[in-house]
C-alpha cells in the first residue's frame, strides 16, 4: 500500500528554518528605538562649567584678593588662637545646649501642666530673641544684679559674690549660646523622641523595664536617626553663630580678622582667611556628621553604603588588581588530545 506525503511547493519556507517574517506595521517590535537626547540639559550644564571657570580664573588673576597677604595670615598665630577659642564657644554651647534641651524636650512631653508650660514658655521667649540681644543682655548682667548669692527664697542671703567676678566675659558669651541654643535643641529632641513608635514603650513597660532605661535604651538610640541630621545642621549654624560674640570684643576668628584688617587695611583678603577657616572647621563637623549618622543607622540598614573612604580603597584595590594582571605573561594554550 503506498503512502503519501506532503511536499512543500518549491521556493516556501519551512516552519523554524526560513526567514522570518517583516513585523507587522502596528507591532511594538517595528519601532525604531532611538535614545533620548537632552539639550536642554547639556546646555545648561555647559553653562556652569563656563561659569565656575570663570569664577576660578577670576580669583587666580584679580589682584583684589591679594593671595600672598593670604598666605601670610592664614596660619598666622593670631588667626590659629582666635580659632581655638570659636571651637572653645562651639564646643561648650553645643554639649550645654543640647543637655539642656533634652532636659526641656521631656518636660514639654510630660504629664505635668507645669513642666510643659514652664518648657514652652522658655523655648518661646528664647527662640523670639535674637541671639545678639541675649549675648549684650548677659554681658551687661552686672548693671541688673551688682551680686549673686545663695539663700532662702524671699528671705536672707548666706553667700554672695560679684556678678563681674563670677560670670566674665567667656562665662557671658556661654551663657548666652547655651541659652539659645536649648530652645531650639529642645524642639529637635522632641522631634526625634515622638518619631519612635509609641508601641516600643509599651512593650518595654509590660517587660517592666524602668521609665529612665526605656528612655536610654530604647527611645533614645531610635530617636537618633531623627535627631542626628537636624542636630548637625544646627551646630554648623552654632559654629558660623558664635561670630556674634564681637559685640563682646571676645578674640574669636571675625573679632581677630576685623582687628587685623582694621590696622593693616587689607579687607578683601582677611575676609578670605575666615572665609577659608569657616570653610574647613564646617566640612569637618560635615564628615563626623557623617559617620555619627552612619554608626546610629546600623539598626536600620544592616548593609550601608560603603563610604568615601571605602571606595576609594576599593578603586585602588581595582587599579592593582588590573595591573598585576597586565603583567602576567601570558601561557599558551595547549592543543586537545597532546598529552606530550
Amino acid at each position: 500500500m503506498a503512502s503519501t506525503t506532503d511536499t512543500a511547493p518549491p521556493g516556501a519556507a519551512t516552519p523554524g528554518t526560513g526567514p522570518e517574517a517583516p513585523p507587522a506595521p502596528g507591532d511594538p517590535a517595528s519601532l525604531k528605538v532611538v535614545p533620548a537626547r537632552h539639550y536642554a540639559r547639556w546646555a545648561a550644564a555647559v553653562a556652569v562649567i563656563v561659569l565656575v571657570a570663570q569664577f576660578a580664573h577670576g580669583l587666580a588673576t584679580n589682584p583684589v584678593w591679594e593671595w600672598g597677604v593670604f598666605r601670610d595670615y592664614v596660619l598666622s598665630e593670631t588667626i590659629v588662637q582666635a580659632v581655638w577659642v570659636t571651637l572653645q564657644l562651639t564646643a561648650y554651647a553645643t554639649v550645654l545646649g543640647f543637655l539642656l534641651g533634652t532636659v526641656l524636650a521631656f518636660m514639654r512631653l510630660s504629664h505635668s501642666p507645669v513642666l510643659q508650660t514652664v518648657a514652652w514658655t522658655y523655648i518661646w521667649i528664647f527662640r523670639s530673641i535674637p541671639m545678639i540681644v541675649q549675648l549684650v543682655f548677659w554681658f551687661n548682667l552686672s548693671a541688673l544684679y551688682d551680686r549673686l548669692g545663695v539663700g532662702i527664697p524671699f528671705g536672707p542671703v548666706f553667700w554672695s559674690v560679684d556678678s563681674n567676678s563670677l560670670i566674665g566675659t567667656i562665662g557671658a558669651a556661654i551663657i548666652g549660646l547655651t541659652l539659645h541654643q536649648a530652645a531650639y535643641a529642645a524642639e529637635i529632641v522632641r522631634g526625634g523622641v515622638i518619631s519612635v513608635d509609641h508601641g516600643q514603650l509599651e512593650a518595654a513597660a509590660a517587660l517592666g523595664i524602668p521609665r529612665l532605661r526605656q528612655i536610654r535604651r530604647i527611645v533614645l538610640p531610635q530617636a537618633m536617626r531623627a535627631i542626628l541630621p537636624t542636630a548637625g545642621n544646627e551646630i554648623i549654624g552654632l559654629l558660623k553663630g558664635t561670630s556674634v560674640v564681637y559685640v563682646m570684643s571676645i578674640g574669636e576668628l571675625f573679632y581677630q580678622v576685623q582687628v587685623i584688617y582694621g590696622r593693616n587695611g587689607r579687607v578683601i583678603p582677611l575676609l578670605l582667611v575666615a572665609t577659608a577657616w569657616y570653610v574647613v572647621l564646617t566640612s569637618l563637623l560635615s564628615i563626623a556628621q557623617y559617620y555619627v549618622e552612619r554608626r546610629y543607622a546600623r539598626g536600620a540598614n544592616r548593609t550601608p553604603p560603603p563610604t568615601p573612604i571605602q571606595r576609594a580603597r576599593r578603586f585602588l584595590r581595582n587599579l592593582r588588581v588590573a595591573a598585576a594582571q597586565r603583567n602576567q605573561p601570558l601561557v599558551p594554550l595547549k592543543p586537545l588530545g597532546d598529552n606530550r
